[in-house]
């Protein structure tokens, strides 16, 4: 067993100390500027210019070792503000930060005031301020806190009050109550028309109309039960890709538009057939001689085989509108 020198222990123990104490304490040439409101320090102090030289282990070392001792002395500038418990006395220690000092940038610039529309500069010229109505109103006479709009609101169906105030130019023998009632069925009205002229708008535009619900019936045709067979299955997050088939339907999943999905010619594949698509792109393009659409021609002519129909039927029928008033 080799013999151990009690100068090495007392080295080793003084290290260790030393080491501990470095946990905690740290010193510094010239002091640190701190803003406690940012969490920020500031080293002033200018680091070894040698060790920072190229890239290895000791210059990692180096960054970290400063890194830590700036951070110790934050945690020890945090520890002297004044500090409360959150929450209760069993609460966590927490410490009241001042106001921030510097001014931190941003990383994009700021962003620049909305033009006003020329609602919101009619107003300011004439002074109109917006005021928001809350949603709950006072009822006389079910003295509690009712809604504003809509069922069970304040004042209830004036239609079915039992007194209907008469306005100074109505006629004294028209009935209130029943011009009530039409009035109402007259919003009714209005608000259901163009509740379907929205939807007509937007079924143009062609935007998404909600579908009708699907309720079961006593007869369904053919169609309609694939239908709703079809959007119990699409219905699913896998859009029926794992959902058991019937006996004679398809393999591939349907869609939720019901339509065929698109198919594209792969990447990297057939050369030949991609050499023979691009040779005959580019004969058409090179031929003087333009290509026949057969389907186009014969709609085309049809159309004007009908159109000429026409004319001559509406000739006819001018003329001989002509003759029965010379006859009589």
């Amino acid at each position: 067993m080799a013999a151990v020198r009690v100068e090495e222990v007392l080295a080793a123990a003084e290290e260790q100390e030393a080491e501990k104490r470095r946990s905690v304490v740290v010193e510094k040439e010239l002091e640190l500027e701190f803003d406690l409101g940012n969490l920020l320090a500031l080293d002033r102090n200018p680091p070894p210019a040698a060790a920072l030289r190229g890239a290895g282990p000791r210059r990692e070392a180096l960054l970290r070792a400063l890194a830590r001792d700036n951070t110790q002395l934050l945690v020890a500038q945090l520890w002297e503000l004044p500090a409360e418990r959150a929450g209760g006395a069993g609460g966590p220690l927490v410490a009241r930060l001042p106001e921030p000092t510097f001014r931190l940038p941003r990383e994009k610039p700021a962003p620049r005031p909305r033009p006003p529309t020329r609602w919101e500069q009619f107003a300011r010229l004439k002074g109109i301020r917006r005021r928001k109505k809350t949603s709950l109103v006072w009822d006389e006479q079910a003295k509690e806190w009712r809604r504003r709009w809509g069922y069970k609101r304040a004042g209830g169906d004036p239609a079915r009050a039992w007194l209907a105030e008469v306005p100074e130019n109505a006629d004294p023998e028209e009935d209130q109550f029943a011009r009530l009632r039409r009035e109402k069925r007259e919003r009714v009205a209005r608000n259901e028309f163009n509740r379907l002229r929205n939807l007509a708008r937007a079924h143009r535009a062609g935007t998404a109309v909600p579908a009708a619900p699907l309720h079961p019936t006593g007869h369904q045709s053919r169609e309609e039960l694939s239908h709703v067979s079809r959007v119990a299955r699409v219905s699913t997050a896998s859009l029926g890709r794992f959902q058991p088939r019937l006996p004679k339907e398809s393999a591939e999943p349907p869609s939720r538009s019901g339509g065929k999905k698109r198919r594209f010619e792969p990447l990297l594949g057939n050369l030949a057939a991609e050499r023979s698509r691009q040779l005959e792109m580019l004969r058409d393009i090179n031929s003087k001689k333009p290509v026949l659409d057969i389907t186009r021609a014969v709609n085309k002519q049809m159309r004007q085989e009908e159109a000429e129909a026409a004319a001559a039927k509406g000739k006819k029928k001018q003329s001989q509108r002509g003759k029965r008033g010379r006859r009589q």
